[in-house]
């Protein structure tokens, strides 16, 4: 366990907080929370973890974008949590199980990764739970939670600890956001069927 850890997870609890809670802070916490935690995957080896810590990075800067042109502009329009077809989603979890084969393949090939299929996996999976995040689809959240717990399983084994118990409250935040957001989806029900 390093100082650099123990920022990592203060600023990336935090920020994943201030996200369920839509606080505009989340965006540059977040920041820092994934470029600390790119630089510890990347001495770690875990290759798919960094390139994701940094693809989070890209995504927090357009997310604070999108807020500060927002608040600007003055839209309070909030946050309309949806859902997506069952196709839509079978055919995306499809393609994120394909993509887990190709990645994990090129770690397995490739590099020192000593989880390649684990990492890769993960990591494909942590880009469509984001994907669903960015269309506000309320089960985004679930699929964080089966991720989260995968993930701190992981480090659990790998005997890193505190990035272990992170993962671990970040399931808890992401049991809350999934409450949050599917409370909020059925207030709006009539006006998205509308």
């Amino acid at each position: 366990m390093s100082w650099l850890e123990i920022i990592g997870v203060i600023t990336n609890v935090l920020g994943v907080w201030l996200t369920v809670r839509r606080n505009m802070l989340c965006w540059p916490i977040g920041i820092v929370g994934v470029s600390v935690y790119c630089y510890q995957f990347l001495l770690w080896k875990l290759y798919s973890d960094t390139a994701l810590q940094a693809f989070y990075a890209v995504t927090l800067l357009y997310g604070w974008w999108v807020w500060c042109k927002d608040q600007h502009s003055g839209e309070q329009s909030g946050l309309v949590v949806t859902r997506a077809s069952y196709r839509r989603f079978g055919l995306e979890i499809i393609f994120t199980l394909a993509s887990t084969a190709c990645v994990g393949w090129v770690l397995a090939t490739f590099t020192d990764d000593p989880l390649p299929w684990g990492d890769a996996g993960l990591t494909c999976f942590s880009l469509l739970a984001s994907l669903w995040a960015s269309r506000r689809h309320w089960e985004s959240w679930v699929l964080w939670i089966v991720v989260d717990t995968l993930y701190a399983a992981l480090f659990f084994v790998r005997h890193d600890q505190l990035t272990a118990w992170l993962y671990v409250m970040f399931t808890v935040l992401a049991a809350y956001g999934a409450w949050q957001w599917k409370t909020e989806f059925q207030k709006n029900i009539p006006a998205v069927e509308g």
